[in-house]
């Protein structure tokens, strides 16, 4: 678990007093705008990103591609309507640097591309991407042909060799870590001279429904994917190789970042509505829907978007979140609210990521006078009675979201480091004031998020 920093600035969540009764506008999805950047960049033919999200770990993503020869124009869209981003793909090429900061999607899957680019591509983050697992990516590529230095870390800083091309074939991964190991892979493999066949043989493979929205994305820029839910061996894909066709994609609402507030709903007794709610979505988030209705709410999905309406009593959970671990902060915020235990299993890998969430979270909810215990793969959440203090989060954006959940119903809460939202939603304290009928502060820029008090 990454240390935090003492001098960051502290932010009063606000409780609410009433029930919240909102719609709001939540940018697009991150895993979307980033997988859409890469392939756009690998396609032949220029394609249009619309309604990206903007934030920190999309424009990292935007300026490594840059950093290696593809062109990114940032303006209206083809019908002169909204935000978008124009790709212009072009030769790869070395030497370059990419910053990675502390983005998953970025330092996994930008080394195949980068094994394509013609000259070496430095890879350098923030110190906690050091501690991240990357040699699922690491090893998988050397098997393909790829030149790698990493001074046999498997992981961050490293720098790849492109060589213009790269072989391409089988390869045999663990990505019981990160099932972004193998998104990783079938991203880059139709420019692959061989294609692509990826096996997984650990034990577990979280985050599944990302997989399957790399495959969806794949195929509808002209790929040939096959899958196990294609018929075909577990745990097997493969890409034939071929060109990638430019689109013009236009980016869902991430559903993962209308979390907290689909949750401020469900413990103020309140309601909230999120426009443009996808009614089919390869997004993990649209579990939300029957998590939060099991732990006390109910949803009606409609040409609105979707509602969620809180019933004035939130109830524990027993649950397996292995294919929606990004949901477990907000989840485990939630529970800690709940009149009765939760159990919320499946997530050991999120050890893994921005911090040890696992030990983040259960540090931080304990102080405020929570009772929750790590497991093997996950946490166990007995309610108390809570108190104010300071929230830490790390240098991660959902233990932040996290920390202002708790804040609703527990008065002199103060989150650390807020911005830290910025990472995948930016303008949240102001969104938040907003849901919660105070001023809205500034709008647009940042994805077009809005957020509006209903009469």
């Amino acid at each position: 678990m990454t240390e935090h920093t003492e001098s960051a600035a502290l932010w009063s969540a606000p409780s609410a007093h009433e029930p919240v009764d909102a719609r709001v506008s939540v940018p697009g999805s991150k895993s979307v705008t980033n997988r859409a950047l890469v392939l756009a960049a690998l396609s032949v033919d220029p394609g249009w990103v619309r309604r990206p999200l903007r934030s920190r770990d999309t424009l990292l993503m935007a300026e490594a591609l840059r950093a290696m020869g593809v062109q990114i124009e940032e303006g209206a869209g083809p019908d002169g309507t909204g935000e978008s981003w124009h790709v212009l793909p072009a030769g790869l090429h070395g030497p370059a640097t990419v910053d990675v900061g502390n983005a998953g999607t970025v330092m996994r899957f930008l080394p195949p591309v980068a094994a394509l680019a013609d000259g070496p591509v430095t890879f350098d983050g923030d110190p906690r991407s050091y501690e991240r697992p990357l040699h699922g990516v690491i090893d998988a590529l050397r098997v393909l042909g790829a030149r790698i230095d990493d001074d046999g870390r498997g992981s961050l800083p490293m720098t790849v060799h492109g060589g213009g091309s790269l072989a391409g074939g089988t390869v045999e991964i663990d990505a019981s870590s990160s099932s972004q190991f193998v998104s990783a892979l079938l991203l880059s493999g139709p420019r692959f001279d061989q294609g692509v066949e990826v096996r997984h043989i650990g034990e577990t493979l979280p985050s599944a429904p990302h997989i399957r929205m790399t495959v969806d994305m794949l195929r509808k820029a002209g790929a040939q994917v096959d899958t196990p839910e294609d018929g075909g061996e577990p745990d097997v894909w493969r890409v034939t190789p071929g060109a990638l066709l430019g689109r013009d994609l236009i980016v869902e609402p991430d559903l993962s970042n209308a979390q907290p507030f689909l949750a401020a709903a469900l413990v103020t007794g309140g309601r909230v509505t999120v426009p443009d709610w996808p009614q089919h979505t390869t997004q993990p988030g649209d579990a939300l829907r029957r998590i939060f209705s099991d732990m006390g709410g109910s949803c009606e999905l409609d040409e609105r978007g979707l509602t969620f309406t809180g019933s004035g009593r939130v109830r524990g959970i027993d649950v397996d979140l292995s294919d929606v671990g990004e949901l477990t902060p907000g989840i485990a915020a939630v529970a800690a609210l709940a009149d009765s235990e939760s159990v919320l299993r499946g997530v050991g890998h999120l050890r893994l990521h921005e911090t040890d969430r696992l030990a983040a979270l259960t540090k931080e909810i304990n102080g405020l006078g929570g009772d929750v215990t790590e497991t093997d793969d996950g946490l166990r959440i007995r309610p108390r009675p809570l108190h104010g203090g300071v929230f830490h989060t790390y240098d991660d954006h959902r233990l932040a979201t996290a920390g202002a959940l708790l804040g609703l119903a527990v008065e002199g809460v103060s989150v650390e480091d807020i911005a830290t939202t910025g990472k995948t939603l930016p303008d949240f304290p102001a969104m938040w004031t907003a849901m919660l009928g105070g001023p809205a502060g500034p709008r647009g820029g940042s994805g077009g998020q809005r957020v509006e008090e209903r009469a």
